[in-house]
């Protein structure tokens, strides 16, 4: 039984877990730290607890106070949104030992997936196509490295295989820079997921960065809900995501998509997850899975009209999917723009208290944030603190809406990367639809916006 339900985030995941939970008459516990005692989704839940101060390390990455306020609050469930413990099979595991519910695939499931190495064999065992690479973790004897980096040909990268968010990982071109390259990011590994496995995938020049949302509950379903385009990145990080990706054949995409179902079942995957892909000459590989919900998820909710928070919740309730295969539909076009309280060009962080806050509206515009009028961006998490997303029968109406809401945004005490969408948004090649995951820091090289840069 689960009646109600731990939020063990912060931001607008946070909000939009609680929203969820409301749908579905879950009662909600608000779990936050010092810093963010202002927070919407604490004053709207209806319990809330404070697990610690602002530090993340204290707070939001303490499973152990997450349990304990669970258990206080009488809460049977916990959310982890994305980021923080989201996928920590450690914690997982911990909330199962409890006797409470995880709000995810099962433990051993999130290690499997974790583990980039095993992750990627069991892709290739359930037919999912894979970047060419090392079938398990590289050795430590140089020798060997060199041989098996021979093996698959350069230029390769050189991956963590507990890596995730854009850390851990280098690019190769030639055998010279191989042994340094393998121990830095080691060593980075090590700092960062407290693993110094690492291995080795061939680099693609110019790929795309296409994925696949799925959801799966203990019923024995699993479905696919279309693909995501999130090429358009910094430092590997994603700005911009849209779906239907631009300019690949909807055929090529529904294989790859009952693959992604497949495999899950095959897995014994749960809730809601992210098959991530490279896409290069007409050609899939598998990368990795994000088995939590991602932050770009709204895009597909507004092409399929499937709430993928709430399908999350079901799946924990023991229930099954409210959706079936053959009622997925594409409808139209949706773009998110993901805006950070940073500088449009220099990209530093803005902390700081937020003057006033209008967000815009119209046909087909959402908006995802947890901003008001006298809110204090914190310099301790992650900048997102929004997410625009437009919705239109095509992919020109929907970038001509999402150009509308940019102009229409109003936001004072902080800088956010709003005037960089503006621009991206008439750019030819990103109109043009396509565009390579190199494609931003490329044009910010050719200047993109150096004319703002004051």
């Amino acid at each position: 039984m689960m009646d109600t339900v731990l939020i063990a985030n912060r931001g607008e995941i946070a909000l939009r877990i609680l929203r969820a939970c409301r749908s579905l008459g879950l009662k909600t516990v608000a779990a936050y730290s010092e810093a963010d005692a202002g927070l919407r989704h604490v004053q709207l839940a209806d319990h809330r607890i404070c697990i610690g101060p602002a530090s993340a390390a204290s707070s939001y990455l303490d499973a152990q106070r997450l349990i304990v306020a669970a258990e206080l609050t009488g809460a049977q469930a916990i959310h982890p949104g994305y980021g923080f413990l989201s996928e920590s099979a450690a914690f997982a595991r911990a909330v199962e030992d409890a006797g409470l519910i995880f709000i995810g695939p099962p433990s051993e499931v999130i290690a499997l997936m974790g583990d980039k190495v095993n992750a990627k064999r069991a892709m290739l065992d359930a037919g999912v196509p894979c970047v060419p690479g090392t079938p398990q973790q590289l050795p430590q004897e140089l020798d060997q490295v060199q041989a098996i980096a021979n093996d698959i040909g350069y230029p390769l990268i050189v991956k963590a295989v507990g890596g995730g968010g854009g850390r851990g990982m280098r690019i190769v071109r030639d055998q010279a820079d191989l042994a340094q390259a393998v121990q830095l990011t080691r060593e980075e590994a090590q700092r960062y997921f407290g693993n110094a496995g690492v291995y080795l995938e061939r680099y693609l020049e110019h790929p795309r960065h296409i994925e696949i949302q799925v959801l799966a509950d203990a019923h024995g379903n699993a479905l696919w809900l279309g693909e995501r385009d999130c090429s358009v990145q910094r430092r590997n990080q994603k700005l911009i995501e849209e779906s239907p990706a631009p300019g690949i054949d909807r055929a090529t995409i529904a294989d790859l998509g009952q693959r992604c179902a497949s495999a899950c079942l095959r897995i014994a995957y749960r809730g809601a997850g992210t098959f991530e892909f490279l896409y290069e000459d007409g050609q899939f590989y598998f990368i990795e899975m994000n088995t939590r919900v991602q932050v770009e998820h709204p895009v597909t909710e507004l092409v399929t009209g499937v709430d993928i928070v709430e399908e999350q919740l079901r799946v924990a309730m023991g229930l099954p999917l409210s959706v079936r295969q053959d009622q997925i539909r594409i409808q139209g076009h949706a773009i998110e723009c993901r805006l950070n309280a940073e500088h449009p060009w220099k990209f530093t962080p803005s902390p700081g208290v937020v003057r006033s806050w209008t967000p815009p509206g119209g046909p087909g515009i959402r908006v995802e944030s947890h901003l008001y009028a006298g809110y204090e961006v914190p310099p301790h998490y992650d900048s997102l603190v929004a997410k625009l997303l437009a919705h239109g029968a095509s992919r020109e109406q929907a970038m001509a809406r999402m150009s509308t809401a940019l102009a229409e945004i109003d936001v004072t005490g902080i800088d956010t990367n709003a005037p960089l969408h503006a621009i991206l948004m008439q750019e030819p090649d990103f109109r043009a639809g396509g565009v390579d995951i190199h494609y931003l820091e490329r044009r910010l090289a050719q200047g993109l916006g150096k004319e703002n840069a004051t």
